[in-house]
């Protein structure tokens, strides 16, 4: 399984975290993946096999060629058919909503075809441009260069919203919205929905997600550390606290998280993110 990630543009690193590529050879047995809240969206290029997302226990749908996954605010399960070649970029959470006029939230736990959210011509060749590039660089330059063209004034970037995300990520999640806007509630409500406008999902519960992910590294940097230790490093109120919030995201409880096949693949990215 080989999955790296290379650093976006200068006139692009305030919207984009990376770009990212995942290649796994084929495995006729590959088990489904559980994919968990990470608070990003992705924009996703498949260019190897099919790739499967199940929609409930047996049913599935074959994920678009190109394509971009909003917030996901629940676990969800994807499985390859073949041969796993994957070529993305990863927004901040407020990143991709600069670049559509489509609202964010409507993104949310769904995978979105490029064609729906570009003029149709223009998200086809992209896909092409992509799928024929020779290598990772020049798909690089390719997307870069697609979304420098769709992204011309840097201001729109909502500076209370970009501040509490960079303080969310700054406290792992822990500190309150109320405090970060010192319990004016007035700035509460405009938060509210520029949250709704520009990342898709509430800043209460993006927090929920960034403190869930600090735990899941920590559990992942260091695997003897009792999950005593890990609910109290991230302010957890107790461990009951700590084990209901990581089952919401990730459908499993964190004794059962390191042994579950079902979790490699996110292990593998949350791992080195």
């Amino acid at each position: 399984m080989n999955y790296k990630t290379y650093k976006p543009h200068p006139n692009l690193d305030a919207l984009v975290k990376c770009h990212w590529i995942l290649e796994v050879p084929h495995n006729t047995e590959a088990t489904k993946q559980r994919i968990v809240p990470d608070g990003c969206i992705e924009m996703c290029f498949i260019l190897g096999d099919d790739v499967k997302r199940y929609t409930s226990e047996t049913e599935y749908i074959i994920q678009p060629r190109s394509m971009v996954f909003g917030q996901i605010t629940k676990p969800y399960y994807i499985q390859p058919t073949g041969y796993v070649n994957t070529f993305a970029v990863r927004f901040y959470p407020y990143g991709f909503a600069n670049f559509i006029s489509r609202p964010i939230s409507e993104l949310a736990d769904k995978e979105t075809p490029l064609i729906s959210l570009f003029n149709e011509s223009s998200a086809i060749e992209l896909e092409r441009a992509i799928i024929e590039a020779a290598s990772t660089q020049s798909r690089i330059e390719i997307i870069e260069n697609f979304l420098l063209s769709k992204f011309t004034d840097p201001s729109v970037i909502d500076n209370i919203v970009q501040s509490t995300i960079k303080t969310l990520n700054s406290t792992k999640g822990n500190s309150p919205i109320n405090s970060i806007l010192k319990h004016d509630l007035s700035k509460r409500r405009s938060l509210e929905r520029k949250f709704s406008k520009q990342v898709g999902i509430s800043p209460k519960q993006l927090g929920k997600i960034i403190r869930l992910q600090a735990a899941l590294k920590s559990i992942l940097n260091n695997t003897e550390e009792k999950l005593t230790q890990v609910a109290y490093e991230n302010k957890y109120y107790d461990q009951a606290h700590f084990i209901k919030d990581f089952k919401e995201f990730t459908g499993t409880n964190p004794k059962e998280y390191l042994n579950d096949e079902q979790m490699i693949l996110s292990s593998l990215i949350y791992s080195k993110d």
